[in-house]
């Protein structure tokens, strides 16, 4: 495991969530991970921030409600199988890990486990999280993205630790 500055990989972080990243998070006996196509960085209240959107109605909703923290891992290899399956498939009914032979490891600072796979690993506190109000949405995205009305709410994670394993 190699500390990495994350403003030097942010970049290509964001290119590669947009083909999918693993948005792990655990609260008490529930662990569930979703794949994640949206995030951003930036700074906000003088701290490095990710920001990760969950809908309302997914498994993860309800536990990152209960969770301090998340994690999202970038994996480094081929891992389009999993990133699909774990982004159509509900934690509710299946376990992602076992499918996928997905294996966690400890966070470093958080109590949210990390896919223990090669990639850029974000371990994030949560600090602000934010409902979406839809009054406040362009109607155009309103009803492309949420025909079901199932708005996501806003994580805003502190980044208190970013690495890269091989």
């Amino acid at each position: 495991m190699r500390d990495v500055d994350y403003i030097s990989v942010a970049e290509e972080s964001i290119k590669k969530i947009k083909a999918g990243a693993f948005l792990t998070v655990k609260s008490g006996a529930g662990l569930n991970t979703m794949t994640v196509g949206w995030a951003t960085f930036g700074f906000v209240w003088r701290k490095p921030i990710m920001m990760v959107a969950v809908r309302s109605s997914r498994h993860t909703f309800g536990i990152i409600e209960a969770a301090g923290d998340f994690t999202v891992t970038v994996p480094a290899g081929d891992m389009r199988k999993e990133i699909a399956f774990c982004g159509s498939e509900s934690g509710r009914s299946v376990d992602k890990f076992k499918k996928c032979n997905l294996e966690t490891t400890d966070g470093c600072k958080v109590n949210s486990p990390v896919i223990k796979t090669s990639g850029i690993h974000y371990e994030c506190k949560i600090i602000y999280k934010s409902a979406m109000d839809p009054v406040h949405l362009d109607k155009n995205y309103d009803s492309l993205l949420y025909p079901e009305k199932d708005y996501h709410t806003l994580y805003f994670g502190e980044i208190v630790a970013c690495y890269e394993t091989d």
